[in-house]
């Protein structure tokens, strides 16, 4: 139930979504106090309740961790009934968010005309694969399909050795990235009723979330194009470019030469690595950490330019500074002299990470069924404000407290119950 002290309370959302997209987009509306409320099918609700369960009978973290501060309505838009209590919410609310295939909501019998007639205010929120009119309309869009799509696995790898195919990040980039920009879209349409008095129709394509934030890689394409190579990654000045950007293993990509560089225990810890940066004002105190003053006159490696045909040595140079140094006492070192570094952190790492759960990036959460469990919080901190994430709903666990809500008696409610319209 969402805060009233919170800034978007008194919005009521209808979260007509399912897997992680969606899902990631509305949950960040009622971390901030908007009213969600997730519609579900009676009897089976969101897939990920049941997917890679840890706990027989109970919802999967999968669910859980994308569905806090939400509640849950069971409903079978078949029937006349389920129809009847989608047209009264729909009159009641703000936003409707929706990730169904193409042409889904119009076969239900709620096309955009329709909702705008019972409510000209309505918000109708979408997440697609690919953008409306594109020739891959009509294709079915995960994260990894969206990943390729987007540009980011072509860009992401190694371009030689035993293993040069396009890679997949493992952060979510087509699904959670997708559900990030459709909330800021929601919240914009929603000022802008605020000055018309006007719903409007706002939709995000998985592939234009990825694309956005592979831009400095099409900022890469066009210079490649321009001038035939790319000076900042570790092919130049070596090896010879093709016609379209590289993958760069751990390169930077930014302009500053970076690299993924072994710690003590390397070899039995698959994450005993620090990220290294070398920035240009940094080089000074990058000698001095190393203990290569002569580094700072020597006509090879006083500029980037100079620099860029020795940088692996360099890297290397680095390496065998911190192969007796555990990744924590590197960082450590480095960050006296002000070094853009970071340690490796696994994901078992970040789970106990006390200032991740000071802060309230990581957050326990008590659940009915399973117990406590751990998921990420608000990444956006406010100075006035800290949301509270709480549980995730149960499968309609909220259904009769909405239908009184919206107005229905306990003897409507029972006769829905019993034609299994709720």
């Amino acid at each position: 139930m969402a805060n009233n002290n919170l800034p978007l309370s008194g919005i009521k959302i209808i979260d007509f979504t399912h897997v992680q997209a969606g899902p990631a987009c509305t949950q960040l509306l009622a971390w901030f106090g908007a009213d969600v409320i997730k519609v579900e099918r009676p009897g089976a609700g969101d897939v990920t309740r049941s997917q890679l369960r840890d706990i027989p009978d109970a919802d999967a973290l999968y669910f859980t961790m994308l569905n806090s501060n939400k509640r849950s309505l069971t409903l079978d838009t078949k029937t006349a009934e389920g129809k009847e209590v989608l047209e009264k919410l729909i009159k009641q609310s703000d936003v409707m968010v929706e990730n169904f295939g193409p042409g889904a909501l119009d076969r239900m019998g709620f096309t955009w005309e329709y909702i705008q007639k019972l409510n000209p205010g309505m918000i109708l929120a979408s997440v697609k694969g690919f953008s409306e009119g594109h020739h891959y309309e009509d294709l079915k869009v995960y994260e990894n399909v969206a990943q390729c799509a987007g540009g980011a696995a072509s860009t992401t790898g190694w371009w030689k050795g035993g293993n040069t195919e396009p890679t997949i990040s493992a952060a979510a980039l087509g699904d959670s990235n997708t559900g990030m920009h459709l909330a800021i879209g929601i919240l914009t349409a929603i000022i802008g009723r605020q000055k018309s008095g006007k719903g409007q129709k706002v939709a995000v394509s998985m592939q234009d979330a990825v694309l956005n934030l592979c831009r400095v890689k099409m900022r890469d394409q066009q210079r490649l194009e321009r001038v035939g190579y790319l000076e900042e990654y570790p092919q130049y000045p070596h090896e010879s470019f093709g016609d379209t950007v590289p993958r760069g293993g751990n390169a930077g990509g930014g302009g500053q030469p970076g690299w993924i560089l072994k710690c003590k225990g390397w070899e039995t810890d698959p994450n005993a690595y620090i990220y290294f940066t070398i920035q240009g004002h940094a080089w000074e105190p990058i000698c001095d950490a190393l203990g290569k003053p002569e580094w700072k006159t020597d006509p090879n490696y006083t500029t980037p330019r100079a620099r860029q045909p020795h940088i692996m040595d360099i890297f290397r140079t680095i390496e065998e500074f911190i192969s007796d140094k555990t990744k924590f006492e590197a960082v450590d070192i480095f960050r006296k002299f002000d070094i853009p570094c970071a340690p490796v952190l696994s994901m078992k790492e970040l789970l106990r990470d006390e200032s991740l759960r000071m802060s309230g990036s990581i957050v326990e959460v008590p659940h009915k069924v399973r117990g406590s469990y751990y998921t990420v919080g608000s990444p956006i901190k406010f100075s006035d404000m800290k949301p509270e994430v709480t549980a995730s709903p149960l499968l309609g666990e909220h259904t009769d407290e909405v239908l009184v809500e919206l107005g229905y008696s306990a003897d409507q409610i029972k006769a829905m119950h019993s034609k299994k319209a709720v």
